[in-house]
């Protein structure tokens, strides 16, 4: 005879057959049925309490970008399910598997316009791969468990909303999970034509560039054997930083506008560009148009729909790179390589040889020098968006067996402390750090009390410089008044002590590697606030320097106003 079991608890059983082992959210009245079963299964699924639902979703969305795994997230009927949609997009949009469970108000009153009922499937139909509302007690875990597939074969959001009187619901203990018979690796075999017109162009090509995304992931090795195989430069997206060691002599950097310079000139100049593993919204804007374009992705709906496209490869990015090795013939290093290190390394002397300013209000430079020193082999670093995203991709130097992580595509400010507490609770042996801008920070500073009640020794650093910076530069760039971006600034080392963690304020370089060593040493959070200079990085995007497009008075005016005196363009080394 079958035994019973709540439908809560049979829910809860099936998120741990999927390998979950945490979850975020608030508890609420329409979700208290759910939260029972939490709390009889607590030693298996860890809950996580969140201060604000926001923070829950854009945590889960860390959770999937630096583990694979879906990550997990609720909200009550009504705000609670609102206040979840800009982590959720955020997980969309840079493609992870989610699952966000919703509560609603009971069966027996939905559709009576009851307190806080909302109808919520229509509000998640555009965020979501899945989208169901339970209808019976035992339907709940099958719908979970089809929710979770659901995810990971999308890779997006998966929503399930939960009436709250069947949580405590006894159904038939029977187990639905089909975790066991679910496979992440797929494997393709890849077209012979299309190899063989790969490796034409290659092999034609006078100025190649391999630009790469996270479908490259673990294919560290495959990148490096590509690159000198065909002795060319490789240029990575910003989800991307990390899989390539920032000190690899052909290693561009990103492109756009959080990003090096090195990648902006090769890729307008590149006659091939090798597309992998990468949905890059920005190819029309730094990619030489006329180039011809290689694309190679796991996605056939993503072949061509960035750059017009001559060859087409179905199949996945390390796969490529190695089979066309196999089949092309290996290339002699050419000016254009030479050229390409050369600006790599004038880049990287650059932005090095600012690392021990003692200007006040201080440059950023000096700080990423201590975060670089004290970073371990296998720190994780989660950047908020605004300027301390460029700031990160440019100076943080990574090794490639760390981790890094921000909000892509979406691009959300308030994304670094709650992907710091994911990071720390799915890797809580690792060091964590958290790089935000004063506005992002004080989007979201209240869950530092998440990061003190739950004990995650994450290092926390805020770049005060009273501005929405990234925004005040568009509105320079587009000759707009600079208006709504400057902000009142506040002493963000003394909100942390207010809420349990350790706090620093910064106003000298002298005292960096004091404060550095403590926050290393510490075993509870630590916010370290930095009063930096409100002063524009390095419009890569818009860079005057190359002779053949701007006047020597132009030029002049550019290298004086960004003090880049001694970096000459990709067309002067090509030309040297």
């Amino acid at each position: 005879m079958t035994g019973k079991i709540t439908a809560g608890a049979a829910m809860v059983q099936v998120l741990k057959s999927w390998d979950v082992d945490h979850l975020y959210g608030i508890p609420g009245g329409s979700f208290n049925s759910t939260m029972d079963a939490l709390y009889e299964a607590q030693d298996q699924v860890r809950y996580i309490q969140v201060r604000h639902e926001e923070v829950g979703a854009l945590a889960a969305a860390a959770d999937a970008k630096l583990t694979g795994k879906i990550g997990v997230c609720f909200g009550s009927a009504g705000p609670g399910a609102t206040h979840l949609f800009n982590g959720l997009y955020d997980a969309q949009m840079d493609h992870v598997p989610v699952l966000a469970l919703i509560g609603q108000v009971a069966s027996n009153l939905m559709n009576y316009n009851w307190f806080q009922e909302l109808n919520e499937n229509p509000m998640f139909t555009d965020v979501a791969v899945y989208n169901r509302t339970v209808m019976t007690p035992e339907s709940l875990p099958h719908v979970v468990d089809e929710a979770i597939r659901q995810a990971y074969e999308h890779s997006g959001v998966a929503v399930v909303t939960i009436p709250v009187d069947y949580g405590t619901v006894e159904i038939p203990d029977v187990p639905v999970s089909t975790a066991s018979s679910h496979r992440k690796n797929r494997y393709y075999t890849l077209d012979d034509a299309d190899v063989k017109a790969a490796s034409v162009l290659i092999a034609e090509a006078k100025q190649p560039v391999l630009y790469v995304g996270q479908g490259v992931r673990g294919g560290w090795e495959d990148v490096a054997a590509f690159c000198e195989h065909f002795a060319l430069p490789v240029a990575s997206s910003v989800l991307a930083k990390g899989i390539i060691p920032d000190d690899y002599p052909n290693y561009l950097g990103t492109a756009a506008r959080v990003a090096w310079k090195p990648a902006n000139e090769a890729l307008a100049q590149a006659d091939l560009i090798l597309f992998v593993g990468s949905d890059f919204p920005f190819t029309k804007y730094f990619f030489n148009p006329q180039a011809k374009f290689i694309q190679v992705d796991i996605d056939s709906s993503k072949l061509g729909r960035r750059h017009a496209t001559d060859v087409a490869i179905l199949g996945d990015g390390p796969t490529a790179l190695r089979t066309l090795v196999t089949a092309g013939k290996k290339r002699s290093v050419t000016p254009w390589l030479t050229a390409n290190q050369q600006n790599i390394a004038n880049w990287h002397r650059w932005l090095e040889s600012f690392a021990d300013s003692t200007e006040v209000p201080l440059r950023v430079e000096p700080i990423f020098k201590e975060i670089n020193r004290i970073a371990e082999k296998d720190a994780i670093f989660v950047t908020d968006v605004g300027n301390s995203t460029i700031h990160a991709i440019r100076l943080l130097k990574m090794n490639g067996e760390q981790l890094f992580t921000t909000s892509g595509w979406f691009a959300t400010m308030g994304n670094g402390i709650p992907g710091g507490i994911a990071a720390k609770l799915s890797f809580p042996k690792r060091q964590i750090f958290t790089l935000s801008g004063d506005g992002a920070f004080a989007m979201v500073m209240q869950d530092l009390i998440t990061q003190v009640k739950y004990q995650l020794p994450i290092i926390n650093l805020v770049f005060s410089n009273d501005s929405f910076g990234f925004i005040e530069a568009e509105q320079e760039d587009t000759h707009q008044s600079k208006y709504g971006v400057y902000l009142a600034g506040a002493d963000f080392a003394k909100v942390a002590e207010g809420l349990g963690a350790k706090g620093y304020t910064v106003t000298d370089t002298k005292d960096l590697v004091k404060i550095f060593d403590e926050a290393k040493a510490s075993t509870r959070p630590v916010v370290i606030d930095v009063k930096i200079a409100n002063t524009r990085p390095l419009p890569v995007e818009n860079l005057q320097l190359d002779p053949t497009r701007f006047s020597e008075e132009e030029i002049e005016a550019f290298k004086e106003k960004y003090q880049v005196h001694d970096m000459p363009s990709l067309t002067e080394l090509l030309n040297a």
